[in-house]
């Protein structure tokens, strides 16, 4: 558990009153990472949605064979900044992991636990609205950032 006042701080949660924030609080954490730590895997179940608070996260596109766990490769995708979150499958079936997310610097997330934030969004509809509102906005961006990039490849 953690203070509602650390979510107040992260304009991600500008959208929640107190009660809400009071009740995301009290199934969240806060996490703290190594460089090179691997925080999700991809195509692995998501134990919760993060918010970066310090540091720096990259984002890795993973290719790996079947029939041979050697054959893997890790393609550089995308980053996550301080007050951006990631893991956003976590309130997305299949509740699985498209990208590998490994800690490029030191650094610490808020982490809410993904079972309970799901129930909480079945139990408070204008809690997942709000959240998913702000998940779709940071998204598209990370979308934008893909497109320039494969923009950028082909050129």
């Amino acid at each position: 558990m953690i203070s509602p006042e650390l979510l107040k701080k992260h304009t991600f949660f500008c959208c929640l009153d107190e009660a809400q924030l009071r009740e995301l609080a009290m199934i969240a954490n806060e996490e703290f990472y190594d460089a090179g730590a691997n925080i999700l895997e991809a195509d692995a179940p998501v134990d919760g949605l993060y918010l970066l608070t310090s540091g720096h996260v990259d984002l890795f596109a993973v290719s790996q064979d079947k029939h041979d766990p050697k054959l893997r490769k890790e393609f550089l995708v995308g980053e996550v900044n301080p007050g951006e979150p990631f893991g956003v499958s976590a309130l997305s079936e299949p509740y699985k992991s498209i990208a590998l997310v490994r800690a490029d610097t030191a650094c610490t997330a808020i982490k809410i636990e993904a079972n309970a934030l799901r129930a909480l969004c079945e139990k408070d509809c204008g809690l997942g609205y709000a959240l998913m509102r702000q998940i779709v906005r940071y998204i598209l961006e990370r979308l934008a950032y893909t497109q320039a990039q494969l923009a950028a490849a082909r050129a």
